[in-house]
């Protein structure tokens, strides 16, 4: 099996770009309605990730939250050790492994270009409906 099967294209994921503003950034956190969001470069690339909680540490640092937000980009909150992203090629095996450790799985291409992303929900009911279903199989 690929693992391209399991994978959310870019065009159905919520993500930032790196210069978007943070006060931008924050909005589109909310609006998604998910805690963490990749980053990419506006070539395409896979930067990191953002989370709720890295706003939040950015802001309670800043005497004047209102003026950090417009100014600061997406890249100063960008952690790229977060979501390990694994390329289109990798085993199935592997990311059942980078799934077991994070909510989702940034995948890229060759060059390494984003994707999209596989979720860890997806990906267990997926595998948890095959049991079942191999179950059901078996006993009738």
């Amino acid at each position: 099996m690929n693992i391209a099967f399991f994978v959310r294209p870019k065009s159905m994921v919520t993500y930032l770009y790196e210069d978007s503003s943070l006060l931008r950034g924050l909005r589109c956190l909310r609006e998604s309605g998910r805690s963490v969001l990749p980053v990419l470069t506006r070539e395409g690339k896979y930067l990191g990730t953002v989370s709720e909680g890295d706003f939040l540490w950015y802001l309670a640092d800043r005497p004047s939250r209102g003026e950090a937000l417009q100014a600061g980009k997406v890249r100063d909150l960008a952690r790229a050790d977060r979501m390990r992203a694994v390329p289109v090629t990798t085993s199935v095996e592997e990311l059942l492994q980078c799934a077991a450790e994070q909510s989702f799985v940034p995948v890229v291409d060759d060059v390494g270009s984003f994707i999209g992303i596989v979720r860890q929900g997806e990906m267990l009911r997926h595998f948890v409906g095959r049991r079942a279903e191999r179950s059901a199989r078996q006993m009738g």
